[in-house]
């Protein structure tokens, strides 16, 4: 995507319009929230071709005209549908010298770069129009959709069969190319998930990419069975059980990556969905200041892991990111001194120095009866993937009363309910009490991209939105006492806030990569006296606030005070 202030010279420099003329349309355009480019040729104030061969000679690209060109199948498959999608940038000629290219941003190095790796030659920068990307990107569904078709046919032809005729569509070459695609721009992508799933005519794939579904690719219906069946086959399942479950994984290796994919399959009315969860196994461990944690909260973390027993507990829904808290920590006690052992579902990241084990439901391997085999181990630390249930959670209380410091996670929405919900798991108040040190509770929020940071003013609407939401008072008192604001502020009215406006590196979210908003409960000796008299939440959570609790709301809005995230995903995250 070009830039205003780019556009802004070619227009001028091509009097195309005045600089006057070019401010108001600029305006305009803004109001409609739609590109200046697109506004401009739609007013027909300038045709696609003259604006796109002005913006090629600002660039030193040559220009290329897509619209009437039929590319040549095996020249258009070099670039992955998805990458060519996204990015919109398709390959349309192949020589001696290297592949052309024709990309709408001459910028966008990074795509350029993936895309010379991957097809392992020279590659050559052209400049084309919207309209001549989005007729190529039509080329993509008619060439699948004739692959399709001759799948489709050799599978009526064959005999009968069924593992025999899946295993053969597992082998097609446009099945294994749409796999490999989907998988490798994923990892290109940093997605945490890929969801694959039929609907009644076609096949859907998402991404998950920093906690938010984004669509990638619709593929005809008929590749749902080769696609089901290739991931089968990858991940070592049944590749003719189409009624029940299955769970597996594989791993894809390369120079650059290193990467573990969870897969689970479950039948649906329209076939059978496919989630991968995507595990980078070169990632490193993060410190508790990278993960985002505050100076207070960080010194009560710090203070009560060199604890040598007692209960630690990590809480938060489902991809919160409590297991790579946890692993922060056990990183930081890791040493040579200590026997640490882990039980997990699954074994997320490998850590040398760590035991690490994997639960099996199926043969009678829970984290109940590997705890109970933990403790017969000699261990100093012990991690607990989750505290499901009375009997696990029993054991691990135990074991932090006979000298263990005992890790583990726990789905509750905050710091403060994680007490009564071990109360109401069926263990004794008196034994809670007097071995849990502190609890963690925490949310994702996406960070503001750094190349397209911009500043703002909270507008009535989003004010009275926030008044609605949070505590805006409190709030301000908070931020004054962290020393975010000056004392002297009176009103979040007059406070400048930060959000991305969108740019290349983050395919125009404003956003890129996750970090923690994060509440610290310790274990105070007010809060046991509330508990044995069996005090509601509530009550808990005043006496935590009270004796200097920064909420994960607070926590937030000091992250987006200083241009972190933005106080829309703190509100989107911490809304119950």
């Amino acid at each position: 995507m070009l830039k205003t202030e780019q556009l802004k010279e070619v227009i001028i420099k091509n009097k195309i319009l005045s600089a006057e003329a070019f401010e108001k349309e600029a305006k305009e355009a803004k109001a409609k929230n739609i590109p200046l480019e697109k506004n401009l040729i739609a007013k027909d104030i300038v045709s696609a071709d003259i604006l796109y061969n002005a913006i090629s000679n600002y660039f030193k690209v040559p220009f290329t005209d897509l619209k009437d060109q039929i590319i040549r199948n095996d020249i258009l498959m070099l670039i992955p549908e998805p990458i060519a999608q996204v990015h919109k940038i398709v390959a349309f000629s192949r020589d001696d010298k290297g592949v052309k290219i024709a990309t709408l941003d001459p910028e966008d190095i990074q795509t350029v770069e993936f895309i010379k790796k991957k097809i392992g030659q020279e590659i050559r920068v052209y400049l084309t129009t919207p309209e001549s990307i989005d007729k190529t990107l039509k080329q993509y569904h008619k060439s699948l959709k004739t692959e399709f078709q001759e799948i489709t046919k050799r599978e009526e032809e064959t005999a009968p069969g069924e593992q025999k005729k899946l295993k053969e569509l597992a082998e097609d070459l446009p099945i294994i190319r749409i796999v490999d695609t989907l998988l490798e721009y994923a990892i290109f992508e940093r997605a945490s998930d890929i969801h694959i799933e039929p609907t009644e005519k076609e096949v859907v794939a998402r991404y998950r990419i920093d906690g938010v579904l984004r669509p990638v690719m619709t593929l005809p219906k008929s590749a749902l069975a080769g696609i089901v069946a290739r991931i089968k086959v990858l991940a070592n399942l049944k590749i003719d059980e189409h009624r029940l479950p299955q769970d597996g994984r594989f791993k894809i290796s390369s120079q650059d990556y290193r990467v573990s994919f969870r897969v689970s399959i479950i039948p649906v009315f329209d076939g059978e969905k496919i989630v991968l969860r995507l595990l980078d196994e070169k990632s490193q461990i993060l410190t508790l200041e990278k993960l985002g944690f505050q100076s207070k909260p960080l010194e009560i973390i710090k203070r009560n892991i060199r604890k040598p027993h007692g209960i630690i507990l990590v809480t938060g829904p489902t991809g919160s990111g409590k297991t790579t808290t946890l692993y922060s920590i056990l990183n930081i006690l890791n040493t040579s001194e200590v026997n640490i052992s882990a039980i997990e579902d699954p074994i997320e990241y490998r850590m040398s120095g760590i035991n690490q084990s994997q639960i099996n439901p199926k043969i009678g391997y829970t984290f109940a009866t590997g705890l109970r085999a933990f403790l017969r181990q000699d261990p100093n630390i012990i991690m607990v993937g989750e505290v499901r249930d009375h009997e696990t959670a029993e054991i691990a209380i135990h074991a932090a009363m006979t000298g263990h410091l005992v890790f583990s996670t726990l789905h509750t929405n905050d710091a403060v309910t994680a007490l009564p919900r071990l109360i109401d798991m069926g263990v004794p108040t008196f034994l809670v009490v007097s071995t849990t040190n502190i609890i963690i509770a925490q949310r994702l929020v996406r960070k503001i991209c750094t190349d397209c940071i911009s500043s703002y003013k909270l507008d009535k609407k989003s004010l009275a939105e926030l008044e609605k939401q949070l505590n805006t008072k409190s709030l301000l008192e908070t931020l004054k006492q962290e020393n975010i604001i000056l004392p002297t502020e009176k009103s979040f009215g007059n406070l400048l806030f930060y959000r991305g406006k969108g740019c290349k590196q983050c395919n125009n979210e404003g956003y890129r990569g996750r970090i923690g908003i994060y509440e610290v409960l310790e274990i105070s000796d007010k809060i046991i006296e509330l508990l044995k008299s069996k005090a509601t939440t509530e009550e808990l959570r005043k006496i935590a606030l009270t004796e200097g609790m920064l909420t994960m709301a607070e926590d937030g809005v000091i992250k987006a005070k200083t241009g972190i995230t933005t106080i829309e995903e703190v509100l989107r995250v911490t809304r119950e």
